[in-house]
């Protein structure tokens, strides 16, 4: 493995996310911007932590960087107790099929697949048994409230059903971590709050750890720590109940 005998070694055995030193520097134009600067962050097993700031402050590429998506310029990140600023693609690419869930505001659903292949589709690429997903994706479904949707495409359902199925798609093989960026920002209001009240209630029911990224004070109000960042440095960091 990448990293040597130490690349599994975690700083804090009660964290599903460690942050130590994390600076990222992207290049436009032969100019350095720096996005991220020396951040220190651990997140506890089942955490429900919401990073915010204005556009530009370095939440998305913090997200990006944890879920494996990019690589820090310098730092350690250890997600699930495994270093992912040392891994090579393939190990990325495993984690993240193994230990994270994503959210996009996208939604990012397969339009040609229905709603239970989409949320198959994961376990499928983990070889679990035909049988065995399929059970495991209904049961998901009905519990996000699309009992008799499962075999609608994409394109046939609201806004809302399919950040559902989105969500049912993240969390179907029970992930350590899910990493939602702006889960609520194509929704309306009535929407976005009965999603909010349904990752709390998956939080709780299923263990899952969450972090969101928005600029969404619906978002905020939900999460129970709130870490705000400015100019790719973390200003505060506020637990709330």
């Amino acid at each position: 493995m990448t990293g040597g005998a130490d690349a599994g070694a975690v700083a804090d055995r009660g964290a599903v996310v460690v942050c130590r030193g994390v600076s990222k520097v992207y290049r436009q134009d032969a100019v350095a911007v720096q996005a991220l600067t020396d951040i220190d962050l651990d997140i506890p097993r089942l955490d429900l932590v919401c990073l915010s700031g204005p556009s530009g402050s370095g939440k998305s590429t913090l997200l990006n960087l944890i879920g494996g998506l990019d690589r820090p310029t310098r730092g350690e990140i250890t997600v699930a107790g495994r270093r992912v600023d040392r891994m090579e693609k393939g190990e990325l690419a495993d984690l993240r099929l193994r230990h994270i869930g994503f959210v996009f505001q996208a939604y990012n659903l397969i339009p040609v697949l229905s709603a239970i292949e989409n949320v198959e589709f994961v376990m499928q690429l983990q070889g679990v048994p035909a049988a065995e997903r399929t059970r495991k994706a209904r049961e998901i479904l009905t519990e996000v409230g699309l009992e008799g949707l499962e075999h609608r495409r994409p394109g046939e359902l609201s806004g809302g059903q399919q950040q559902r199925v989105a969500v049912a798609r993240a969390i179907v093989s029970e992930p350590a971590l899910v990493l939602a960026d702006e889960p609520t920002a194509n929704l309306d209001s009535k929407t976005a709050e009965n999603l909010m009240q349904l990752l709390v209630h998956m939080n709780a029911e299923h263990g899952v750890t969450f972090v969101f990224s928005t600029h969404d004070r619906l978002v905020m109000d939900f999460s129970r720590r709130l870490i705000k960042l400015r100019d790719g440095r973390i200003v505060a960091d506020e637990r709330r109940g």
